[in-house]
């Protein structure tokens, strides 16, 4: 459904519901392929919006070890500063998700970085 509707022009960066856009919210899912997709269709891997701040967070706080690997192969800032956790590593961090939390700090997140105050 979601490459016939990309493939018929619906914006991939489109901004809007609890989730900000396309890419948070099957992040949040942990739709790998969907992700793939919306990445490799010109998503924006560091778009703000959202509950969740941004991509990053939604799968780090659900703790979606695959995605978090994909958004950060395909550039997605980890100590961007938004949405209700302030970052990714404490949006890991709050549910207890360890490989993401290790994940994080592996590939350079900042342990001391503070979020939305």
């Amino acid at each position: 459904m979601i490459k016939l509707l990309l493939d018929k022009g619906a914006n991939v960066n489109a901004q809007g519901g609890i989730y900000g856009n396309e890419l948070q919210a099957a992040s949040w899912r942990g739709h790998e392929a969907v992700v793939r997709l919306l990445l490799d269709k010109g998503a924006n891997v560091n778009a703000q919006g959202g509950i969740y701040g941004n991509e990053l967070q939604a799968a780090s706080w659900r703790g979606h070890e695959a995605v978090v690997r994909l958004l950060l192969d395909k550039g997605a800032d980890f100590n961007a500063k938004s949405g209700h956790y302030g970052n990714a590593l404490q949006a890991a961090s709050s549910r207890g998700q360890k490989v993401v939390v290790k994940l994080l700090l592996y590939e350079g997140a900042d342990a001391n970085v503070h979020g939305i105050q």
